[in-house]
C-alpha cells in the first residue's frame, strides 16, 4: 500500500502542511457557502454593502499575503507567521459566532479573516521550502497533492455542514465549525510541524516591503500574472452561471446544481494527482494549455445545454480542466519569484484576486451583451486570450 504513495509525501514537513491545508480549506469550506445568508438574511447588511465588503476583503488578502510573504522570507521562516494568521482564524470566526452584529461581522470580514486568508500562500511557501533540492517533477507533484487536499474539503465539508444545520434557524454554527478548524489548524502546524532554522533559509536579498510590492508588480512577473488568471477567471465565471444555466437554460433544479458541484469537486480531487504526475513527462506550461484548452471545449459546450443530462454528461471534461486549472498555476507562479518562497507564493493570492476581478468584468459584460450560455462563449475566449498570453511570453523568454 504505501508504495501507492509517492516518497515526496513522508517527508514530515509535507504531510503536516497537507493535513493544515486541509484544515485550511475546511474553515471556508463551512462558511462560504454560507457568508451571504449570515451576513445580509441574518446581520441585516445591504447588498450594496456586502459587496464592498467581499471586494475590500479579497484586496486586503492580497496585501497582507505579499507583506507576510516578504516578512516570513527575511525571517527565514514561515512556522511563526502561519502560526500568528492561524490566531486571526480563530478570532475572525470565533466572533461572528460569539457576537453575530453587523459591526463583528464587518470586522472579521474586513480584518481577521484576510489576515488568516494568508495562511494559504504561507503554508505553500512552507511547502516550497521543503522541496528545494527535489526535481521539478517532485516539486510538483507535491503542490499538486497539498492543493488536493482543498479541493478535498470542498468535497466533504459543505454538505455535512448543511446535513448538521438543516433544522438549524441560523447558520451561524458555520462559523463556529470553522473556528474549531483553524485551532486545529493551529495544533498541527505547534505541535507537529518540524522546526526551521530561520538564518539559513532566510532569503539572501532582503526587499522593503514597497520594494517587495514593486517585484510582484514588475512587467515580467505581472505580465505573466495577467495571463494566468484570465486563464483562472474561466473557474470563476464557471461558477457563476453554472447555476443559472443549469436552473434555466438547461431546465435543471436547485437539487441539481448540489449534485453537480459534488461530482466535479471530487472528479477534481482524483484529477489533480493525474497533472501532477503528467508534469512528470511534460513542462508546466504545456500541461497548463492542455488543461486550459479542455476547459474552453467544456464552458463552450455549457453554453450549448439545454437538458439536464447535457451538464451532467460535462461534469467529466469539467473536472479534468478545473483540476490542471487550479493546480499546476501553484508551480509555475512560485516560480516567477522562485528565490523568494513566500513571495512567490503570495501571487497564488494576487492570482485569485485579479482572476476574480477579471471573471466579474467577464459576467457584466456577457450578460449585458448576452445571454447566461453566451456568456459562457465570452468566458471560454478570455481563456483562450490568456493561454495565448502565456504562450507568447514564454515564447519570448525561450526566444531571448
Amino acid at each position: 500500500m504505501t508504495r501507492l504513495i509517492p516518497e515526496v509525501f513522508r517527508d514530515p514537513t509535507i504531510r503536516v502542511s497537507m493535513l493544515a491545508i486541509f484544515a485550511f480549506g475546511f474553515a471556508g469550506a463551512a462558511t462560504s457557502p454560507y457568508q451571504s445568508v449570515v451576513g445580509i438574511r441574518e446581520l441585516g447588511l445591504s447588498n450594496g454593502l456586502y459587496s464592498a465588503l467581499i471586494f475590500s476583503a479579497a484586496a486586503v488578502n492580497v496585501i497582507v499575503s505579499i507583506l507576510l510573504g516578504n516578512l516570513a522570507d527575511r525571517l527565514g521562516e514561515y512556522r511563526t507567521m502561519m502560526l500568528t494568521v492561524a490566531i486571526f482564524g480563530i478570532l475572525g470566526y470565533g466572533a461572528v459566532y460569539v457576537i453575530p452584529a453587523q459591526a463583528t461581522f464587518i470586522l472579521s470580514a474586513l480584518f481577521f479573516l484576510p489576515v488568516y486568508g494568508a495562511l494559504n500562500s504561507l503554508l505553500f511557501a512552507n511547502v516550497r521550502v521543503a522541496t528545494t533540492g527535489m526535481e521539478r517533477n517532485d516539486v510538483a507533484t507535491v503542490n499538486s497533492g497539498v492543493r488536493a487536499m482543498i479541493s478535498l474539503s470542498w468535497v466533504l465539508v459543505p454538505g455535512i455542514t448543511g446535513a448538521l444545520l438543516v433544522n438549524s434557524s441560523s447558520m451561524l454554527p458555520a462559523y463556529l465549525f470553522a473556528a474549531l478548524a483553524c485551532a486545529v489548524c493551529f495544533g498541527l502546524i505547534a505541535v507537529f510541524l518540524p522546526r526551521q532554522n530561520g538564518t539559513d533559509k532566510a532569503a539572501t536579498r532582503h526587499l522593503s516591503y514597497l520594494a517587495a510590492l514593486g517585484e510582484v508588480v514588475s512587467p515580467p512577473v505581472f505580465a505573466r500574472v495577467i495571463a494566468v488568471a484570465l486563464i483562472s477567471s474561466t473557474l470563476h465565471v464557471n461558477g457563476a452561471i453554472l447555476p443559472l444555466i443549469v436552473t434555466g437554460a438547461a431546465h435543471g433544479t436547485v437539487t441539481d446544481i448540489g449534485v453537480l458541484v459534488g461530482i466535479v469537486a471530487l472528479l477534481e480531487v482524483v484529477f489533480i494527482v493525474v497533472w501532477g504526475r503528467a508534469q512528470r513527462v511534460m513542462s508546466h506550461v504545456t500541461a497548463l494549455a492542455i488543461g486550459t484548452i479542455i476547459y474552453v471545449i467544456y464552458l463552450l459546450l455549457l453554453g450549448l445545454a439545454s437538458a439536464p443530462w447535457h451538464v451532467y454528461a460535462l461534469t467529466l471534461i469539467s473536472g479534468i480542466g478545473a483540476a490542471a486549472l487550479i493546480s499546476i498555476p501553484i508551480t509555475y507562479l512560485q516560480d516567477l519569484i522562485a528565490e523568494r518562497p513566500g513571495l512567490g507564493s503570495a501571487l497564488i493570492s494576487v492570482n485569485i484576486f485579479v482572476s476574480a476581478g477579471l471573471s466579474a468584468l467577464i459576467f457584466a459584460v456577457g450578460t449585458g451583451a448576452s445571454s447566461y450560455s453566451g456568456t459562457a462563449v465570452i468566458g471560454a475566449a478570455a481563456g483562450l486570450l490568456g493561454l495565448a498570453m502565456l504562450l507568447f511570453f514564454e515564447g519570448a523568454r525561450r526566444g531571448g
